[in-house]
Parts: structure tokens; sequence; C-alpha cells
């Protein structure tokens, strides 16, 4: 309650006891830089659906035959999903250095979400719109398992504890990578679509993929780094382009059928050391 001085007509308040009073921002709602980089990795999915639908499909439905600008748009809109990867592997090295927010968990799912399920899903939706031989409902179906499969990884990743080192099912960052560069192979339209289901079937599957630590993670940095080159490389159109980009676009494949092998060797060879090191202890 404010009382009055007499003499002075004065208001006064007692002073508040500094612990107790003083107003602080609850701790569920500090930003941590874990969380800005995480809300970098939003952005970045934001931006390529952006660049999607106004240099790649609303060129095609004005009847523009830009080219050119068709392939600067879809070079953007998958660096730019590159850079979400970049933003979505350093968020979590900040966390385990330093700390995340409360918030921290539920904000990297739903910038996941947007960066790694919707921003590919409306790629591929799109390019079943734009791509001569391809089949618009087929495609948007297709679409709609890619975003489903991401859904429900993120879920599962939410609800189930895995090993530590292990991530159950292709990552979604890599997975939303594979996505982009089947659409980029410009292949037949069937072999499009069940390249694409197989990797949405790969991110909601068992299979085993390491997490990115340590030189794992330097070489993903790396490889997202030259993806990048290629990328630019591709969309103005430098010598021998068109090839490297496809290069690469295999590549992404062929590692995202690859590195579950090396996971599977590994458990291999535990369960056999594990066998000898019991035998070994039964032995008189």
């Amino acid at each position: 309650m404010t009382v009055i001085d007499p003499e002075t007509q004065a208001g006064w308040v007692p002073e508040a006891d500094e612990a107790g009073d003083e107003e602080e921002m609850p701790l569920s709602m500090r930003l941590s830089i874990a969380d800005t980089l995480t809300l970098g990795n939003a952005t970045c999915g934001f931006m390529a659906v952006y660049f999607t639908t106004t240099g790649i499909l609303i060129p095609h439905l004005t009847g523009s035959q830009e080219s050119g600008m068709a392939r600067h748009s879809a070079a953007t809109a998958v660096i730019l999903m590159l850079c979400a990867a970049v933003f979505d592997l350093f968020d979590g090295l900040v966390a385990r250095k330093l700390r995340s927010s409360p918030m921290g968990a539920e904000l990297d799912n739903l910038s996941d979400l947007i960066s790694f399920g919707l921003a590919p899903a409306y790629f591929v939706l799109v390019y079943g719109m734009v791509a001569d031989d391809a089949h618009q409902r087929v495609a948007a179906l297709g679409a709609i398992v890619v975003l489903l499969a991401v859904v429900l990884r993120l879920a599962r990743f939410s609800c189930v504890t895995l090993k530590d080192g292990m991530f159950q099912g292709m990552p979604s960052p890599f997975g939303a990578l594979t996505v982009v560069s089947i659409v980029l192979l410009e292949l037949p339209f069937p072999a499009t679509l069940l390249a694409i289901v197989g990797t949405a079937w790969l991110m909601v599957s068992r299979v085993e993929y390491p997490k990115p630590r340590g030189r794992l993670a330097g070489a993903m940095l790396g490889w997202i780094v030259l993806s990048m080159g290629l990328l630019a490389a591709w969309a103005f159109e430098a010598p021998g382009g068109q090839l490297l980009l496809q290069t690469g676009c295999a590549l992404q494949l062929v590692m995202g059928a690859v590195i579950p092998l090396f996971a599977t060797a590994r458990r291999v060879n535990n369960f056999r050391d594990n066998r000898r090191e019991a035998r070994a202890a039964q032995l008189p």
C-alpha cells in the first residue's frame, strides 16, 4: 500500500525484498543459444517453402517459361534446407556443451517438422505439378507419405529412449536431403516415387543410424558444404554442373543405404565379442 508523508505529501513505497519480489522472466520462457539456432532452423525451412512457391510453382501456374529462375529457386530452396541441417547439427552440440531451455526439445521437434517435413514434402508436391512426366495426385500422395513419416519419426523420438550414439530410423534431416536428391536426379516418375516412399519407410523403420558426433559430425558438415557448392554450380550453369549435381545426389542415396550397414556390422561384431567373452568366462 502507498503511504503518504504528511510533511512532503510525497508518496513512497517500502523497498521490496530483493530476493522475493523481484520479477523475473520464467525459466521456461528464456531462450538459450541452442534455442536461437533451432529457430534459425525453422526460418530456413519456411524460406525454402517460400522460394519453392515463388520461384517454381507460381511461374509454372502463370505460364512463365523462365527455366533459369526455376533452377535458381530450386537450388536456393535446397540450400536453405541444408542450412537448416547445419543449424540442427549445431544446436545439439551447443545444447550439450552449454545448456538448453526447458522449451529446447519442443522447439527442436517443431523446427524439424517445418524444415525436414513440410519443406521437402512441399518440394515433392511442386515437382509433381511442374514435371512433364509426373502425375500430380500421385505426387501429392508421395508428399503426404514423406510428411507423415517425419511426423511419426519425431513423435517416436520424443517417446522412445534408445541407446546412446544411435538413431532408430533415418534421421529426418538426412531423410529430407535424400528426398530432394531423388527429385533433383530427374529419374522417371515411377522410380522417383518408389525411391521417395522407400526413404520415408527408412525414416520410420528400426534401422539404426549413428548420431553425428565427433568426426562423423565434421564429415557431415563437410558433405553439406560440398552439396551447397554443387547446387551453386548447377544453378549458375557452370561447366559440368549438371553432372556434378547428379553425382552428388546419387552419393546421397548411396550413403542413405550404406550407412546403416556399418551400424549393423558393428552390432554383429559386438555380439560376437560378447559371446567370446561369455565362453571364455565359462572355461575353467
